[in-house]
This record gives C-alpha cells, sequence and structure tokens, in this order.
C-alpha cells in the first residue's frame, strides 16, 4: 500500500515514475514540481481517507485505475470539456475582477479566447477544447472589415478599395491567430503545464473562416521561434465533409491540401470525417480534450441539439489482461471475473459522481457563473443540473484488449474472427452495463479507449510483478492501449483501418486511430489517399510521422531511441538545446522522456516509443 511519506520520497528523489507521469509537465520547474507535490498529497489522502476501502485497494492493486487520482476526489472537479465558447464572448463574463464585455476586433477574440482557457484549464483537470475556431473567429474578422472599410473609404482610392479591405482583415487574421498558438504555449495554468488544449476547424466556407483556416495551418506549418520548433499545443483537428473539402470540386480542396502538407510537416492536424462521426455519435462534433466524445443531447426545453458547454466528469479503466491472465484459458472464468470488476467499476464511477454533489457554483465562477459550461449559476447554487439529464459524460474507460485477446489465442489473433468476435463481445457486455447505469443515474456512461500515457507501463508494471514475465502480455513492457493493432507488426494504414474501424461502433465515448508513417512531405498524394479511405470507416484519425530535427546538422526524420533519450541518426547529437524532438504521447504531442521498462531493454524501450506514437 502507498503512503504518503514514501511517495513524496519517490518525488524528491525524481523517481522517473513519479515525475516523468507527464509528458507535457517539466517537472524541473519550480511551479510544476509544486503541483506535482500537491498532488502526491492529495492522492495519498483521497486513497486513505477519501475512496471507498474496496475501490483503494482495486486501484493500488491494479484491477483498475481511477484516474486524477492528484486531483479529485481530493478536489471535487471535473475533467475535459468544451467550452462556450461564442456564449461567453457575446454575452461577456466574469474573470477575477474585471468584467470582461463582447470583443470588437478578431485580435480582441483570440486574445480573449486564450484567457478563458487558461481559467477554464485552472479550475478543471482535463483538456479543453474549442469547436468551430475557424467560424468563431471569422465573426469577429467582419469587425474588423467595418473598421478597415470605414478608414479605406476615407483615404483609400475607390478601384483599391476592396483590395485594401481585404489586404487589412487578412493580415489581422494572421496576428491574431498567431498570437494566440504563441500565447497558448507559453501559458502555465495553476497545475503546472501548459493548457492541454483542442482547436477544432475545417467547416467554415465563408471568406473569413477560411482565412482563418488558412492562418491556423501557415502558422503551425512556420514554427515557433527562430528556429522553427514544432509547437505542441493546441491540438489541431481538421474536419472533412463532402461538399465542403473533401474532393477536388469541393470549395475548401485547396485547404485540405495545406492540412495535409502541415500533417507531413508538424503532426497535427488529425481529422475528423464529419459523416462517421454523425453515424456513431448522432451528430457532429470535436473531441473534448484528445479524445473524449459527447453523445448527441437535445435540450429538453428548447428542443435544441447543443454540444458546447457540456463536459466530462471523469474516468474510471479497467484492466482487461488482468482478467484474462487470471483467467487461465478459461472463458467461464474470464466472464465471471470480468463482471465482478465491472462491479468495482461501478462503484468508483458513482463515487466520483457523488462526490459532485458537494460543488456549488462559487467553487468554479468561470465554469458555472461566467458560462463555460452554458448555463449561467446563481452564486452558491448547486451543479448538478449541468450534469443531469444525461448532459455530462462518465466514462468507463479499458484497456489492453490486443493482450486480453493474446491470453486465449496467440499474439497473432488480429486476422482470426473469432478471437476478434471475443474482444467485441468484451465491448459488447460493457455496452450493456452503460446503457443501464445511464438510465439510473440520469448521466450518460460512456465506454472510453483511455489515452494512457503512464497506464500502459503502470498495468503491465502490476501484473508482471503479481503473474511474472508472459511472452506477448508482460513482457514487453507495456499494454496496447484500448482496440488498436500490436504495434509490433508491420500493416499498411489500410489494414489498420479497416480491422479497427468496428470498434468505436460500440464504444464511442472516447477513440481515435493512428496510421504510423515514414516521412511523407514530399509524397503528400499518398497521404491524401489514406484520409480518403478513412472517411467512410473511421471517425478521428491521426496522422504518425517523424518530425524530429537536428540544429547542429540540420536532420530532419525520426530519432533513434537510445537508453537514455534521443540521438540523431546523422551526426549523434543528444543535446536537448540543439534539438527538436517531437512524438505523440497520451493524445497530443509532446517533447517524450524516454523512462526504462521492466528489464530496461533497449529494444523494449524502442518499441515503447514507437507504441506510444500509434497507439497512445
Amino acid at each position: 500500500m502507498q503512503t504518503l511519506e514514501k511517495n513524496l520520497d519517490s518525488l524528491i528523489t525524481y523517481k522517473p515514475e513519479v515525475v516523468n507521469e507527464n509528458a507535457n509537465k517539466d517537472s524541473k520547474t519550480f511551479n510544476t514540481f509544486r503541483d506535482l507535490t500537491a498532488g502526491v498529497v492529495a492522492k495519498s489522502y483521497a486513497l486513505k481517507k477519501m475512496l471507498p476501502k474496496h475501490i483503494s485497494e482495486a486501484h493500488q492493486s491494479g484491477d483498475i485505475h481511477f484516474h486524477d487520482l492528484d486531483y479529485h476526489p481530493f478536489q471535487a472537479m471535473t475533467n475535459c470539456c468544451l467550452i462556450d465558447i461564442e456564449g461567453m464572448l457575446t454575452e461577456g463574463f466574469q474573470m477575477g475582477n474585471a468584467k470582461v464585455t463582447s470583443p470588437k476586433s478578431v485580435q480582441t477574440a483570440a486574445a480573449q479566447i486564450v484567457q478563458i482557457i487558461a481559467n477554464v484549464s485552472s479550475s478543471q483537470y482535463g483538456g479543453v477544447t474549442v469547436d468551430k475556431f475557424d467560424e468563431k473567429l471569422g465573426r469577429y474578422a467582419r469587425l474588423n472589415e467595418e473598421k478597415h472599410r470605414r478608414t479605406g473609404e476615407e483615404f483609400v482610392l475607390p478601384d483599391k478599395l476592396e483590395q485594401y479591405v481585404k489586404e487589412r482583415v487578412e493580415k489581422d487574421i494572421r496576428d491574431a491567430v498567431q498570437s494566440f498558438e504563441y500565447e497558448i504555449n507559453t501559458l502555465y495554468t495553476s497545475n503546472g503545464q501548459t493548457p492541454f488544449v483542442t482547436i477544432g476547424f475545417g467547416l467554415g466556407t465563408d471568406e473569413y473562416s477560411r482565412m482563418v483556416q488558412k492562418a491556423i495551418l501557415q502558422t503551425r506549418i512556420d514554427g515557433l521561434g527562430a528556429e522553427k520548433f514544432t509547437a505542441i499545443f493546441p491540438k489541431l483537428v481538421f474536419a472533412l465533409k463532402k461538399g465542403v473539402n473533401l474532393d477536388k470540386e469541393d470549395v475548401n480542396y485547396d485547404i485540405k491540401q495545406l492540412a495535409l502538407e502541415c500533417s507531413s510537416k508538424r503532426m497535427y492536424p488529425d481529422v475528423l470525417n464529419y459523416d462517421k462521426i454523425s453515424e456513431l455519435l448522432g451528430d457532429f462534433k470535436t473531441p473534448m480534450g484528445c479524445r473524449s466524445f459527447l453523445p448527441q443531447w437535445t435540450e429538453p426545453e428548447s428542443g435544441e441539439s447543443i454540444n458546447e458547454g457540456r463536459a466530462n466528469l471523469g474516468v474510471v479503466t479497467l484492466n482487461l489482461p488482468r482478467i484474462s491472465i487470471e483467467s487461465k484459458g478459461s472463458k467461464e472464468s474470464f466472464w465471471a471475473n470480468f463482471h465482478q470488476k465491472m462491479n468495482l467499476m461501478h462503484d468508483a464511477l458513482v463515487f466520483r459522481l457523488k462526490r459532485l454533489e458537494d460543488v456549488i457554483s462559487d467553487n468554479g465562477p468561470i465554469l458555472y457563473k461566467s458560462g463555460a459550461f452554458g448555463k449561467r449559476l446563481e452564486a452558491g447554487n448547486s451543479v448538478m443540473e449541468l450534469f443531469k439529464r444525461k448532459r455530462c459524460t462518465l466514462s468507463m474507460g479499458y484497456i489492453g484488449l490486443y493482450e486480453t485477446a493474446t491470453a486465449f489465442y496467440g499474439p497473432d489473433w488480429e486476422t482470426n474472427p473469432e478471437a476478434k468476435e471475443f474482444t467485441l463481445d468484451i465491448l459488447r457486455e460493457m455496452k450493456k452495463y452503460q446503457l443501464e447505469w445511464t438510465e439510473e443515474y440520469d448521466v450518460f456512461f460512456s465506454i472510453y479507449a483511455t489515452p494512457s500515457e503512464s497506464l500502459t507501463d503502470r498495468f503491465c508494471r502490476l501484473d508482471h510483478k503479481k503473474f511474472g514475465e508472459i511472452e506477448d502480455i508482460t513482457d514487453k513492457g507495456y499494454y496496447m492501449n484500448s482496440f488498436h493493432y500490436d504495434v509490433r507488426k508491420d500493416i499498411t494504414p489500410f489494414e489498420k483501418i479497416d480491422f479497427e474501424q468496428d470498434y468505436p461502433h460500440l464504444a464511442g465515448g472516447g477513440f481515435i486511430h493512428y496510421c504510423e508513417y515514414p516521412k511523407m512531405t514530399h509524397n503528400l498524394k499518398a497521404l491524401e489517399a489514406v484520409w480518403d479511405y478513412a472517411y467512410d470507416k473511421v471517425g478521428y484519425l491521426g496522422t504518425n510521422t517523424p518530425i524530429d530535427r537536428c540544429f547542429d546538422c540540420s536532420f530532419e526524420g525520426d530519432f533513434e531511441t537510445t537508453a537514455t533519450g534521443f540521438k540523431c541518426p546523422n551526426c549523434g547529437n543528444q543535446n536537448p538545446e540543439t534539438v527538436d524532438v517531437v512524438k505523440r504521447t497520451c493524445g497530443y504531442l509532446g517533447n517524450p522522456v524516454v523512462r526504462p521498462t521492466i528489464k530496461g531493454r533497449h529494444k523494449e524501450i524502442s518499441a515503447r516509443v514507437k507504441h506510444m506514437g500509434s497507439s497512445e
């Protein structure tokens, strides 16, 4: 069992599993270290004093994982959200001592969004998303147009007026977007890290929405600073839609080409396929944070379908590989054990929900009183009305379908229809619980392909200690995330998409598909072929391609992974000050730290880093 003193000792001595638990937290800085220290105390207190005993023991033993214990339940905070940016910008909001009014320009709108993101991120523990970013900024660009038109009518010749106005507005948009990106990447929230921000865009077809889209992509391609570093945030999610940007005859097809270039050079944007997302979720929206999706929800009073202003209330993840290991080849034993562990998940998730009953609007003014979560509550009000009526989600996470099936069918089961059907049956059984609990508690329980940056290690490490080294399961040093194809196998993107496409139909509360590529900057047509192939098959697709850079020799590509870090394959440079190493970790990009695996083997460290990129 964990003790506070032991955990603080681990933190002070910089043990990797503690200080490197998040790839985007720099534990060397005072503010981040302070947050990690507070997190150790909060986690220890929660495990010892707050969580029901059987849930605390199940978490510590590795049967389940109660996520974000460094924040919740010590504080009754929420996880991730889709901010109601439109409502906040239109109606204004209170932040600290300032009453902020509706912006009068695209630059001010972008600046206000940054401040909202920072404040919301400090009031919860998960990612934040601004959806339809291009259309929202485009509306405020029209105010810039009116201003420049008035100036132009006074000082510009009539035949030059339209060109003058367009150029002025276009520059304002570029400046606003560039400032937004720089400000996001220089922000630190109260939890010691850059806000985990996602912006969705791509559907706007009017002139200024198009300008915003181009500015977002070109700013990312240009990079940060003189060295042109790859920006880590915001995560860019580009919507693809037939009739808008998918095909050559579509009005925004040129922007799709820019998105392909950007993805080949900076790994973002990921893409959302409009028709498939709408099919899976009931309507279209960008995920909250890196991958948490909301189901369609209709406001009972107005009959309006609403996504913005809704949130996720937390995650509990089931250790599926352990259930298989404990079953010793018996399916009957597996299912009995599975249902027992689902009871643990139920109790843990209900505890998360009950803890939120203690929250009043004053605890998170930006969320509950200033409109980030939609409806604005009066001082002292309970916040539960914003969560109930299935408006918000609680996530039933899972990990390691690959290892779970391997225990019964061997390591190459992906081509075995019976084995795949077994993995789908697991999600079908989870779905039965999901529907039952949703009706019972009036909160939408969602099945969630957990983005487990450190959990892939933790569950495997605990199971290795408990069961020993099991070939293709605990011997690798990590478990595969969610439903992903075994990363050690070389398959085409098309094969991977075909294999994975069935899972989100059963588990739409959180998912993403990745395809692994070599350097793609000179072969955008090949990348486009994968995007187009995926359009009718999967809803959410990420591009993983090598974008590491060495400033000493100008090498661009994939750095070698060593036991101590990353090395330029051309000149051997390992100096972190003169390289830009970017990998995808936990759904976002990051500058990763290599952690040793169970046996410290170099080949397994290398596999793990590759795994982090292709399967989070």
